[in-house]
């Protein structure tokens, strides 16, 4: 962070920034950084530490005489709660400051049966997750949900396989319980967002997810940052028509929209036509490892399918990866390889030459890193420290 000439003062929550990026390992760095006075250093580390942000470690290297009190984030001064729902599977958590799970179950939840259900279920699991941990320790919560959010209200507005949740909004049934700040978005939009940040954020700036489980979904990440669009709508690709669908008619009412023809429910639906007994993607799995012809043309034919929408996101957003996640493409390369192949021959020369077509790094960590990087972004924002008053100090 860099300090702007003839601006005021840097903030408490500016000198958190520095601590936490790494920017500042002791008072004198944050002294030399903003400018700022010892004193005003002091007042501005001690309501860090008041409030449960920073730890002082004494084991720092020395260059001779007493050696220098070094300030560290204190990953350990809250938690997170988080949820990343799926059409079929949630993922829920308890997390650190830092986004690192501290404890996690994964339940068969059948999101339809609506949030009267579903969020009191997910509190639930919270409360067992935290277990001994003070539950005035939370400091936010974050969930990633299989449908359009408006994010500033954390509205559902459009939802894929949840249509008992459309126009609710989730953070106050949230908050009434644990009363934080609650976060919600797009699930491909966290999942987007943890891929990015926790394995690719040094390597590249613009990224698209597309993940493929028993819906098909798409995040952007633009610049560094998630793309939401004017609505939040941006990234839903699975209701994107393709050629030679075979006039499958899809839930949405159109025909042949890439979700109906190339998911997970699409390849099980093809299948069981061509005569292959398969109850769920286990099935397809041990079909594809037996190298089963049929079944093997079916996935390439999906990945094939998928690229063609894929190819068509490629031309209008350049993005230097494309990552596929989801149950379905981390479990079937032909899937990946189909994709890949019609990507380099439908999207242009330049948009491809340096392109990579990739599978999650992540795999299913990534919606609850993503949920909780989107939690921790906005509680410990500099801003938002500035706006929080600090804790009655410690006495020392």
């Amino acid at each position: 962070m860099s300090r702007r000439s003839g601006s005021a003062p840097a903030t408490t929550g500016e000198v958190l920034h520095l601590i936490r990026t790494g920017e500042a390992a002791t008072r004198a760095d944050i002294g030399r950084l903003t400018g700022l006075s010892r004193p005003a250093v002091a007042l501005r580390v001690a309501d860090l530490m008041d409030r449960g942000l920073v730890a002082e470690d004494t084991a720092g290297p020395s260059t001779g005489g007493r050696p220098p009190v070094r300030l560290a984030f204190n990953a350990a001064g809250g938690t997170v709660l988080v949820a990343s729902l799926g059409a079929s599977r949630t993922q829920i958590a308890v997390c650190d400051l830092s986004g690192a799970q501290l404890a996690r179950t994964d339940l068969e939840i059948d999101v339809e049966r609506g949030p009267g259900v579903v969020l009191p279920l997910i509190m639930d699991v919270w409360a067992d997750l935290l277990g001994d941990r003070p539950a005035a320790g939370v400091r936010g919560a974050g969930l990633g949900v299989p449908a359009t959010v408006e994010f500033a209200a954390g509205r559902t507005e459009s939802a894929r396989v949840m249509a008992s949740w459309t126009g609710v909004a989730i953070p106050p049934l949230v908050a009434a319980r644990y009363p934080v700040p609650v976060f919600v978005d797009n699930d491909v939009n966290v999942i987007a967002m943890g891929e990015h940040r926790a394995a690719y954020a040094r390597e590249v700036r613009d990224l698209l997810f597309v993940k493929v489980s028993t819906r098909i979904g798409a995040g952007v990440v633009a610049g560094g940052e998630v793309l939401r669009g004017a609505l939040g709508a941006a990234g839903e690709i699975g209701h994107i028509p393709v050629r030679d669908g075979g006039g499958v008619l899809c839930r949405c009412g159109n025909v042949d929209c890439v979700d109906s023809v190339a998911s997970g429910t699409a390849i099980l639906r093809d299948l069981r036509a061509a005569g292959r007994q398969v109850a769920t993607l286990a099935d397809v799995v041990t079909l594809v490892r037996a190298g089963d012809a049929e079944t093997m043309a079916v996935v390439r034919r999906a990945g094939r399918l998928l690229g063609e929408v894929v190819a068509s996101a490629v031309n209008l957003l350049n993005p230097a990866v494309v990552v596929l996640g989801g149950d379905v493409a981390e479990r079937f390369q032909p899937l990946v390889s189909g994709v890949r192949e019609v990507v380099h021959r439908r999207s242009t020369a330049l948009s491809t030459r340096s392109l990579r077509i990739e599978r999650s790094r992540l795999g299913e960590d990534a919606g609850i890193i993503g949920c909780a990087l989107m939690v921790t972004d906005h509680i410990l924002a500099p801003d938002t420290i500035d706006a929080t008053p600090a804790r009655e100090p410690a006495h020392h």
